[in-house]
């Protein structure tokens, strides 16, 4: 593994998101002295916080999985996340409502989900959910050493003995037509596969390798911290501050400072901070500007679908929504098409709905409910382009709402008292490239030693971390590229490439 040449006593960590608090942490606990300077008045980037009324909104990220990813980050200067985050395993993890009527709990233990599915599906498809979760464990196990946890320095990197046994687990066949040889209930094939959707690919073109997502979501467990997900990057931050880290907030950096091929200071409004190599979390295109460069590739990037992001605090809720209701539309394909090709709005949407005050009802007024309704959408390159936003906001939300409206969500119009609607336009506002908060899409040219790396080219001492490097997108995977990034820094190996157990991650259950 290529390492940062020279001396690298202290860093600057650029943006106090879930990346950067990550490296933060994995460079505190190998000896480096931190400065996180970020933007914003509080840690967490995407996973931001907002106060809408009284009830408290998380601006990113809903849905957290593989917990110990981030134990590993706290592990790294000896505290432990059980200490800092109350964590709510969610049981179900999700409810899916189909078209039909039919609803399917989820559940990652996998008794309760096989009794589940046999109800749902019958005798047969239980027997295929078994198959299926013993492939989904077998594919994370050579995936998370091997390609997903490394950093890559070449593709070369990849022929190792566990290329063949992907190969051999069918995980460079399509998504779709792998998880069809298990399942054979078309309701049953979505819940595994509408994960393709955070690699920015629909199931019939995206690698069978991209059921890991579907191995975090249904077999791994999903969490909720109490105080809403922005809980964690608060802890890390307050943990990464206690270890010693100097953390400034509400400092934009306007500009690297270069000698030769090295950055020798990071300068802000309001001072220039010099050090010996800095860790760059911004999305690409505002890392490629404080860098005053472009990476060379042979294509353009390309990147995921968008979303619209419906926030609603209400005086009521809906007995049949669970913490996560997937509420599917008849058309699957075809959404598909319209979020990746055509560039037109869902006509028969799906839509992710979570109710965070069922985990915490702290995060509302008493007596009040806070609803997150998300709807995948173009991005601002294949679809519409962000300013005209403006214009359909107010449209969009009403369709949305009429559609919640005629899936069992009666008198949402009336009940909503606070709301905020998040479009493609705002995250484009936010620097996110091509309007998506997803970042570059996970097409075979875009994944592992093909996506963007996270060594700068031509700059000795920077290293990038965040969705759009290394390993990608998603929870898990930023919290993975903010330790391979500070590894670049100081050489230390994963936790995954070490002999020592895996520590147990426990957290509450009240």
């Amino acid at each position: 593994m290529r390492t940062v040449r020279g001396r690298t006593d202290h860093v600057v960590v650029v943006g106090a998101g879930l990346s950067g608090l990550s490296a933060a942490l994995h460079l505190l606990g190998a000896g480096r002295r931190v400065t996180v300077v970020e933007r914003g008045p509080l840690p967490g980037g995407r996973a931001g916080r907002r106060d809408l009324g009284g009830y408290l909104i998380d601006t990113g990220p809903t849905v957290l999985t593989m917990p110990q990813l981030a134990d590993e980050a706290f592990a790294a200067v000896g505290e432990r996340l059980a200490d800092r985050v109350d964590l709510i395993p969610l049981h179900p993890a999700y409810r899916a409502c189909f078209a039909d009527g039919s609803t399917l709990d989820v559940h990652t233990d996998q008794a309760a989900m096989e009794a589940e599915v046999e109800r749902f599906g019958g005798a047969r498809e239980a027997a295929g959910y078994r198959r299926l979760r013993t492939w989904l464990e077998e594919l994370y196990t050579v995936q998370m050493r091997r390609f997903i946890d490394v950093n890559f320095d070449s593709p070369l990197s990849l022929l190792t003995p566990d290329l063949a046994r992907l190969a051999a687990l069918g995980g460079f066949g399509r998504l779709d037509a792998r998880i069809a040889r298990f399942l054979s209930d078309e309701r049953l094939r979505r819940v595994f596969s509408f994960q393709a959707l955070y690699a920015g690919v629909a199931p019939a073109r995206a690698l069978a390798a991209y059921a890991v997502i579907a191995y975090m979501d249904t077999v791994a467990g999903v969490y909720f911290p109490r105080g809403g997900m922005h809980a964690l990057p608060r802890a890390m931050g307050a943990a990464a501050a206690d270890a010693g880290a100097e953390l400034r907030f509400g400092h934009a950096v306007t500009h690297l400072e270069r000698r030769g091929d090295r950055v020798t200071a990071v300068r802000t409004a309001h001072e220039r901070i010099p050090c010996d190599a800095v860790v760059l979390t911004p999305d690409l295109p505002v890392a490629h500007r404080l860098l005053g460069r472009r990476p060379r590739r042979p294509l353009p990037l390309r990147y995921a679908p968008s979303a619209v992001v419906l926030h609603a605090g209400t005086t009521r809720t809906w007995p049949h929504l669970a913490h996560h209701t997937l509420s599917f539309g008849a058309a699957w394909q075809r959404t598909f098409d319209e979020l990746t090709r055509t560039g037109r709005l869902m006509t028969d949407p799906s839509l992710l709905i979570t109710r965070p005050t069922a985990g915490d009802p702290a995060l509302a007024p008493e007596g009040r409910h806070l609803h997150y309704v998300l709807a995948p959408c173009p991005n601002t390159e294949v679809g519409m382009p962000g300013a005209h936003w403006a214009e359909l906001a107010p449209r969009y939300r009403d369709s949305l709402l009429a559609t919640l409206e005629r899936r069992g969500m009666t008198g949402i119009a009336s009940a909503i008292e606070e709301e905020c609607l998040v479009t493609p336009a705002d995250w484009a506002e936010q620097g996110h490239a091509a309007g998506t908060p997803f970042s570059a899409a996970h097409t075979f040219a875009q994944t592992g030693p093909f996506r963007p790396r996270n060594l700068v080219r031509g700059v000795e001492n920077v290293v990038l971390a965040g969705c759009g490097t290394t390993p990608g997108v998603g929870v898990p995977t930023v919290l993975i590229s903010g330790r391979l990034a500070a590894a670049r820094i100081t050489g230390s190996p994963s936790p995954h490439r070490r002999s020592a157990p895996a520590r147990a991650v426990r957290g509450g259950s009240r």
